[in-house]
């Protein structure tokens, strides 16, 4: 089932909906179970707004054995299914099948228990990322992960996408903070991935479940690590007069042997937006900044700071400047953390992009934005995940305007393209979804593809759960490689026999 496939009928459509309906309406009570368009408009797509597609039906279910029996229900059936949390991903991972059923987990709200012993945590999958360290501050501890929607995401998305944050450079993504994954198959039958024990035996299955987007089985319950919160966090903040130099001073942080807490940087034009959107005291004249955190006890903070300012000193910097206290320190990761609603203000829509590359080529590659900018006729703003090289490039257009989103598109493929060029990934930590399908096609062989494929048959033989996501056919890829090389864009060595 490719996400590509025509739209059904109105008669196919109608004629569907009626066999769900009556077979979801025998394991689910009335309430639960949403058909009618203004009932479904809500569910038409997750944070990436581009791609809509309403869905067939809605199942929320609000206990585990009507999860099982709704999928029973559509394996029996063969109608695909997409499992959603809080719809905050922005690739279109949750974009609904227009014949299939949205699985809403959002009733699965409840921290079943936190362990201060253990420093693990239990907790069902519909529950926020940001609950979940409320939940464990009253014992010192605290969740790690923090994606920028953390008030939001829940943990079943987070494991869904690999979720990672403005922290994840010293702490790891989402699957280096959990334990086990529990849930159901397609055909809606119990399976656990990984153990409370640190490593469990056989094959290690969690950590392909873990950023698998819903395509192998369906989150409910998840064991999560917790960590005793630092006794102190500073956050320095440095201004550069140009962005190679920032760049280059985020390599020679990590040469110098530092892991900062957090590393991140922004341009110019994003350091306005968030600026007049949280008034965080950024630098606005300053060509890029960067914001580099240091956590611990207040020895080893002291000692990682002084180190920090030297070598962002010797990198160039015209301006540092660190927290005073815990509010300033907040007000500073503010900004950061507000760089989407921020860009939101400033335009109509944008596409956030999502790649990773060296952190040695991050100069390179924001020049090459600017270059693409007069290109494509749309301007960009930067926010980085700096220290580990993933890009949140935020492409601004107006979809109400003839071919902006296009351009936009066009624009998107053209980073993730230079991404992999300079020796990167085509993803960092939002997903590939349905955005980044032709991207795939540049990044992964034939071969390797029909490898992605072989996994998702192993759990899922009929391709009913999540379907059209992640993985590109081949038909799909050819279509993209005589694009591709029509338009004259980089070199496409996969596809050049098309």
């Amino acid at each position: 089932m490719d996400a590509a496939a025509p739209s059904p009928t109105h008669a196919e459509r109608t004629r569907r909906q009626a066999d769900v309906v009556a077979a979801l309406a025998a394991v689910l009570p009335p309430h639960a179970l949403l058909w009618r368009r203004e009932e479904t408009l809500p569910y038409e797509c997750d944070g990436l707004t581009a791609y809509r597609q309403q869905p067939l039906v809605v199942a929320l279910p609000e206990t585990e054995a009507q999860v099982a029996a709704v999928l029973k229900a559509c394996h029996a059936l063969q109608v695909p299914v997409v499992a959603r949390g809080a719809g905050t991903g922005l690739s279109g991972g949750a974009l609904p099948h227009a014949l299939g059923v949205t699985l809403s987990l959002a009733k699965f709200n409840r921290i079943v228990k936190v362990d201060p012993i253990a420093r693990t945590a239990l907790v069902q999958c519909g529950v926020r990322n940001a609950a979940i360290s409320e939940a464990a501050a009253p014992h010192g501890l605290y969740y790690a992960p923090d994606p920028s929607s953390q008030i939001a995401c829940t943990i079943g998305g987070n494991v869904a996408e690999n979720s990672g944050g403005v922290h994840c450079l010293k702490y790891g993504l989402t699957l280096h903070n959990i334990l086990k994954v529990r849930g159901f198959t397609v055909q809606g039958e119990p399976v656990e991935f990984g153990a409370d024990a640190l490593d469990s035996a056989g094959l290690d299955l969690l950590s392909i479940v873990v950023g698998s987007e819903g395509m192998l089985a369906v989150t409910i319950e998840v064991t999560v690590k917790l960590l005793p919160r630092p006794r102190v966090a500073r956050c320095l903040m440095a201004s550069f007069d140009d962005i190679t130099k920032a760049g280059d001073a985020v390599a020679a942080i990590i040469a110098a042997g530092l892991i900062p807490a957090g590393l991140e940087m922004m341009d110019k034009p994003m350091t306005a937006a968030v600026e007049d959107f949280v008034h965080a005291g950024y630098d606005l004249d300053a060509a890029a900044i960067l914001l580099c955190e240091s956590d611990g006890t207040p020895e080893e903070v002291e000692e990682e700071v002084a180190r920090m300012q030297a070598v962002l000193s010797g990198a160039g910097a015209t301006r540092l400047e660190i927290s005073r206290d815990e509010a300033q320190r907040l007000r500073f990761w503010s900004g950061r953390k507000n760089a989407f609603p921020a860009s939101g203000r400033i335009s109509p829509d944008y596409m956030c992009m999502d790649s990773t590359i060296p952190r040695k080529r991050l100069a390179e590659m924001l020049t090459a934005i600017a270059q693409m900018e007069d290109r494509h006729r749309l301007r960009c703003v930067n926010v980085f995940h700096a220290g580990d090289g993933n890009l949140h490039p935020l492409i601004l257009f107006d979809a109400n305007q003839a071919d902006q989103l296009q351009r936009a598109e066009a624009f998107g493929a053209e980073i993730l393209e230079l991404s992999v060029a300079l020796g990167g990934t085509v993803t960092g930590e939002h997903g590939v979804g349905v955005e980044k399908l032709n991207s795939m096609c540049v990044q992964f062989s034939e071969q390797e593809r029909e490898l992605m494929f072989g996994v998702k048959a192993a759990f899922d033989p009929g391709g009913t759960l999540n379907p059209g996501k992640v993985i590109p056919t081949l038909h799909r890829c050819a279509e993209y490689g005589r694009m591709h090389v029509k338009k004259g864009l980089l070199p496409f060595p996969e596809l050049e026999r098309f």
